[in-house]
C-alpha cells in the first residue's frame, strides 16, 4: 500500500527543484543583461546628458556635507570637498556651470535631490563655498548644462 505522505512529498520536491532551475535561469539572464549594459556604458561618467548643452535653469540651491563617505545615488562615495551636486532628474555625469552673483563653479551631477520643495540643486560643501552660499545655507543660482 502507498503511503499518502509519500505521494505528497515527491511532487513538492519536483516543484521545488523546478523552481530552483527557473530561479537560476532568471539570475543568469539578469546577469547577462547587466554585463551587456556594463559593456555599452562603461561608467555613468561616460553617459551623455539627455539635455542639450547650453540649456539653463534657475532657482534656489542648498548644500550638504554631513554625509561625507556615504554612497550617493550613482554609487560613488560622497566627497564634500569635490565639486559635485544632486539634481532630481538630470543624468549622472552631467556637468553644470552653477553661478551665484559674479561667482561660478562647474559641478558634476552624481546624486539625487534636493528633497525640499522650492530647491533645484543640492551642492557639495566645496561647490557651495566656491560660489559663496555657505553663509546663508541657500542661494539663488543659475545653472547651465556644459
Amino acid at each position: 500500500m502507498i503511503n499518502a505522505s509519500t505521494r505528497v512529498k515527491r511532487p513538492l520536491k519536483r516543484i521545488r527543484n523546478t523552481s530552483m532551475v527557473t530561479l537560476a535561469a532568471g539570475c543568469a539572464l539578469a546577469m547577462s543583461v547587466t554585463a551587456s549594459e556594463a559593456r555599452s556604458h562603461k561608467s555613468w561618467r561616460d553617459a551623455n546628458a539627455s539635455i542639450g548643452s547650453g540649456h539653463s535653469f534657475s532657482g534656489m540651491a542648498s548644500y550638504y556635507g554631513n554625509e561625507s563617505g556615504s554612497r550617493t545615488a550613482s554609487g560613488q562615495r560622497f566627497n564634500q570637498n569635490a565639486f559635485t551636486a544632486a539634481h532630481r532628474s538630470l543624468p549622472f555625469g552631467t556637468r553644470l556651470r552653477v553661478s551665484h552673483g559674479d561667482r561660478s563653479v562647474v559641478v558634476t551631477i552624481n546624486d539625487r535631490g534636493p528633497f525640499v520643495r522650492g530647491r533645484v540643486l543640492d551642492l557639495s560643501t566645496a561647490a557651495a563655498r566656491a560660489i559663496g552660499i555657505t553663509g546663508r545655507g541657500v542661494g539663488m543660482v543659475v545653472a547651465e548644462v556644459q
